[in-house]
């Protein structure tokens, strides 16, 4: 029994941990979280743990500390370097190792960092996170000399993701790195591809100078349109801050998010296997449901959260999954984890087998309005209850709703949602109609539950 070390709860999310470096996470933690999962790897019967930063300026002295914790838990470390998350997922599952652990800060601003685990082939979330803590609370820690190595992993991660590109011409493609953990990978990885390629900040800088990496939100995306625009390009590429999720802008520059290209992608993955389940999160646009029933596949909608959704892949033997958050998780000839590169070239392989460009595909969508992800804050004790407050009035209305994460509700007009986010005190909401007279009363629908909640509702 040795080795006590309390964390700051906060870090302790439901998907990683992730904290303020100086303030709620620093090495300490990264030597308490190497000493804890070490002792769960061990106790399962593991001997060896894959470990990988991204280019954060505190990722180097986390991924030391948490390195020393581990080989102190007596595992082996293979140390495969600064990259994105993805390419620690790859060493892990292709190296044998019995679990991965990789210090990233995520898409968060640049004093935050943490960690996202696996172990075998799985993610670490939810309760497994606080079974960590207890561990490190309790001292209850396995104590050895593991011995750590160096295992770089960039040169087989990128080779592997050429290794599935099949197109039939060249293409005139933007790419926008953000200064994130993907960028030395995208110089890479376009090298080996054919087409023109206009790189755009893949300098890794933990300070992020140009824009804040996060495609999801169209202010940091206003670059790569523009370079779209200039170079005359089919499309254009983005990646968040670790390089598990992409954005994409069409040849015309409109932003084309995660449950608009997923389309594409379904379409693709469908030929090759009919009647397959294609799983999306409860944010995306009824819109792909919809066409990938149309395409005989299964859509299947499900919880919002990486970890979440590949536990689920797992489950269902689904070789596509996606969040509007641009995760986007490919089991068909691939791993089944979220990986931003890889989607991004197995979309120039389908616009390169193509007739019809990435615009002329956004065309033929059905027109729909719609708000973007509503974030509003509501207390951690309070948000859950929210929901279930809503759910139960909904249901006593005998409305039209899916449960599985928050509620979701279907009307004549559209649909609108509200649920509780997993990581912080806000509650979600988001609402999609057929016009604009009908998104109004979907919003005052949506507001008007709020309300009888006591909760004050976003600014539409």
């Amino acid at each position: 029994m040795s080795g006590l070390h309390r964390f700051d709860r906060s870090v302790l999310r439901e998907y990683d941990i992730r904290g303020i470096v100086g303030k709620t996470l620093g090495p300490a933690d990264a030597r308490a979280i190497g000493r804890a999962f070490g002792t769960a790897i061990r106790r399962k019967g593991g001997k060896s743990v894959c470990v990988g930063y991204d280019g954060r300026l505190s990722g180097p002295e986390l991924e030391r500390a948490l390195v020393e914790g581990l080989t102190a838990s007596g595992v082996d470390v293979w140390r495969v370097g600064r990259g994105p998350t993805p390419m620690l997922y790859f060493a892990t599952r292709t190296t044998g190792a019995d679990g991965g652990i990789m210090v990233t800060g995520s898409h968060n601003p640049p004093d935050h960092n943490g960690f996202k685990m696996m172990m075998g082939k799985a993610p670490v979330f939810g309760e497994q996170i606080q079974a960590l803590a207890k561990l490190s609370d309790a001292g209850d820690l396995e104590s050895g000399q593991g011995k750590a190595t160096d295992k770089p992993a960039f040169d087989a991660y990128v080779a592997r993701l050429v290794q599935d590109y099949a197109g039939d011409k060249a293409l005139n493609v933007a790419w926008d790195a953000g200064n994130g953990a993907a960028g030395e990978a995208v110089v890479a990885l376009t090298k080996k591809l054919p087409g023109k390629h206009h790189l755009m900040f893949t300098e890794i800088d933990g300070t992020f100078p140009n824009h804040h990496p996060d495609p999801t939100e169209e202010k940091n995306l206003v670059d790569l349109q523009k370079a779209v625009r200039e170079k005359g390009c089919d499309l254009g590429l983005a990646f968040d801050g670790d390089g598990d999720r992409i954005g994409m802008v069409d040849g015309k520059g409109r932003v084309l998010w995660g449950d608009q290209f997923m389309v594409l992608l379904a379409e693709d993955v469908l030929k090759d296997k009919p009647g397959a389940t294609i799983i999306a999160d409860v944010k995306a646009s009824q819109t792909l449901f919809d066409r990938i029933k149309a395409m005989g596949g299964d859509p299947l909608m499900f919880k919002t959260g990486h970890s979440l959704i590949k536990s689920k892949m797992a489950e269902t033997g689904a070789p596509l999954a996606g969040e509007m958050s641009g995760h986007i998780f490919f089991a068909d000839r691939y791993y089944g984890f979220d990986d931003a590169l890889y989607a991004a070239v197995r979309m120039l392989s389908i616009l390169a087998r193509r007739k019809q460009t990435l615009a002329e595909f956004r065309d033929t969508l059905p027109a729909v309005v719609n708000t973007p992800e509503l974030r509003f804050a509501c207390a951690d004790d309070r948000k859950f209850k929210v929901v279930d407050e809503v759910r139960d009035r909904l249901a006593a209305a005998k409305a039209e709703v899916n449960g599985i994460d928050g509620v979701r509700v279907r009307t004549s007009d559209g649909w609108w949602l509200l649920r509780a986010s997993n990581t912080q005190a806000v509650l979600v909401a988001r609402c999609e109609a057929k016009d604009q007279a009908g998104l109004g009363r979907l919003k005052s629908q949506l507001s008007g539950q709020l309300k009888k909640s006591g909760v004050e509702p976003p600014a539409f």
